[in-house]
């Protein structure tokens, strides 16, 4: 069966003066997912959000909030998130050596619980908790900052996961545009975090359709493959 390929814009991109017209920009073209970045000037040097404007976002939007925790202790903070209207939670496995309480608090409050990698985290760290989680989000750039180029070198562990889990969503954010697309796709990842390659482009819609094409043409190619073996 073939993956079903979600993309989801990185609010870190957008425009925060206009953000509801920014919001309905990528819903009209056609995205499924709002992906948000908080940071907390600790785990990563940045500071970005927190629970009110995320409650904000929740009023403006029409798909589903995937919210990423780049902070140093999630757990203090999941209630606050659940409640300002987060669908996915995803937080670091670098800040919760025993994720295991903090997965199923998540998980009780009806939302989908992620687990997520920084670059020089083994995808062996968490290979355990694959069963309790709804997703794994690989970050593909050092967390804290947009607009980075994609570390090859984290494909490898899209492709580990994607074997150990066979149907588990893989999310992957960090230096995805039309040209990095297919490759993480081929590797296994569902869900694609874009910032710049779409909230920098002025024609969006086709900013995701263009993006789309490339991961379904990606898929293709891997199935004809398969087959030839």
């Amino acid at each position: 069966m073939q993956r079903s390929i979600r993309l989801a814009p990185s609010l870190l991109s957008a425009d925060f003066s206009r953000l509801d017209r920014e919001i309905e920009s990528v819903q009209e073209a056609g995205a499924d997912l709002l992906h948000i970045d908080v940071m907390d000037g600790h785990f990563v040097p940045n500071i970005t959000i927190g629970p009110f404007i995320v409650e904000a976002i929740k009023r403006a939007a029409r798909i589903p909030l995937d919210v990423h925790l780049m902070i140093s202790e999630p757990a203090k903070f999941v209630r606050q998130f659940l409640d300002a209207g987060a669908d996915s939670l995803n937080f670091h496995i670098e800040t919760a050596p025993h994720p295991q309480a903090i997965i199923e608090k998540i998980r009780k409050h009806g939302a989908k619980a992620g687990l997520v990698l920084s670059p020089e985290t083994p995808a062996e760290t968490l290979l355990d908790h694959l069963g309790s989680v709804d997703q794994v989000l690989v970050m593909t750039v050092n967390p804290g900052f947009g607009g980075q180029k994609l570390i090859p070198e984290c494909v490898e562990k899209v492709r580990t996961i994607a074997r150990a889990a066979p149907g588990l969503e893989i999310e992957v954010d960090g230096g995805i545009n039309i040209d990095t697309v297919p490759e993480v796709v081929s590797a296994g990842a569902n869900v694609l975090v874009a910032g710049s390659a779409i909230f920098g482009k002025e024609d969006r819609a086709a900013a995701i359709a263009a993006m789309r094409r490339a991961a379904a043409t990606a898929l293709a190619r891997q199935s004809e493959h398969a087959k030839q073996q």
